[in-house]
């Protein structure tokens, strides 16, 4: 049977699968198998077709909702955090990994035009901010801007500020991922300029364990904001087998739970600028550089190791990477 054949013989059933919930237990039970039935028939005709893929993701949600949905109603928030989200991850590496690689670009970019241009620092930060920074920097307290404002104060600023910097960075990404684009180039080349003045002080290694205290996990975030942008532009521009609408929305829900999940590291990277770096930039070797290797194992494991291990493990059992309408099992 041709794939077109196949399609448009059970399109209408998998359409009411996916969009009109069953009556009873036994219903999903019966939907379930006639879709591994289908999953089996397109793996064998139609491997590597889209159709195949959007089986796979159906049919594994039946199966969540057959054998796990109990216990997920308990553990909901456990299971958001210990198994969707990470898979999540891993599902959409590549925008993750593009702006990774665009950060990186982008904050080089920044250093270099810092090296050749004297005024293009003052240019991106100002003339008051960067005044401010040398003149710390002549009394020895290079990073002395991080203890002028109370713990508080600074911590609910920041985190406010930095909240509304990432999500502004991921709703951009409705205009095609443009937007998004802009401000992870606005934020890299800024990084890049603002660390590059304390390089061309002397004073680049000492900033350092102070200013990355808090901007480990806050750099970090605009990255994985970045991605999440790229995410829902992808969904606008390359809608595959999907209506360019559904194609959207189906972008936006996997985009929102990815933000949902930066939301708390935005908080610690705030609490950590607010109350620790402080204390880092007197003692670099015994606050500041514990507080950077520990942030760096918490994004390095939770957002690449584990979904990578976690995605190796699913593809083993047999599970396909959730889809954006997916419930928790």
């Amino acid at each position: 049977m041709r794939e077109a054949v196949f399609i448009r013989r059970n399109q209408e059933r998998w359409h009411s699968y996916e969009h009109e919930p069953a009556a009873t237990p036994d219903e999903v039970a019966e939907r379930f198998v006639a879709l591994t039935d289908d999953l089996a028939y397109a793996r064998t005709f139609y491997p590597d077709s889209p159709v195949t893929q959007h089986l796979n993701q159906l049919a594994s949600r039946f199966h969540e909702q057959l054998y796990r949905r109990p216990m997920a109603q308990k553990k909901r928030l456990g299971y958001f955090w210990l198994t969707e989200l990470p898979l999540l991850m891993a599902r959409h590496w590549k925008p993750m990994l593009t702006a990774l690689v665009l950060f990186g670009l982008f904050t080089g970019l920044g250093v270099l035009s810092t090296a050749e241009d004297d005024t293009f620092v003052r240019l991106i930060l100002g003339d008051g901010y960067v005044n401010m920074t040398l003149e710390n920097i002549k009394r020895g307290r290079p990073t002395d801007v991080y203890g002028n404002s109370s713990e508080l104060q600074m911590f609910l600023y920041i985190a406010l500020n930095n909240v509304r910097v990432a999500l502004a960075t991921f709703a951009l990404g409705t205009v095609g991922g443009a937007g998004t684009l802009y401000m992870l180039f606005r934020n890299s080349v800024m990084l890049g300029a603002f660390q590059y003045m304390f390089v061309e002080q002397g004073v680049g290694i000492r900033s350092a364990l102070a200013i990355w205290v808090h901007g480990t996990i806050e750099i970090s975030t605009l990255v994985l904001a970045s991605g999440a942008g790229l995410v829902l532009g992808n969904g606008l521009l390359f809608p595959g087998s999907y209506p360019r609408a559904e194609a959207l929305r189906r972008a936006a829900q996997d985009g929102m739970k990815l933000m949902a999940g930066l939301i708390p590291l935005i908080i610690l990277a705030a609490f950590l600028e607010g109350f620790v770096t402080r204390w880092a930039q007197r003692h670099p070797l015994s606050v500041g550089l514990p507080c950077i290797l520990l942030s760096a194992a918490l994004i390095v494991g939770y957002f690449v190791v584990y979904p990578w291990w976690l995605h190796r493990r699913a593809a083993r059992q047999g599970y396909a990477l959730p889809d954006a309408d997916a419930e928790a099992p």
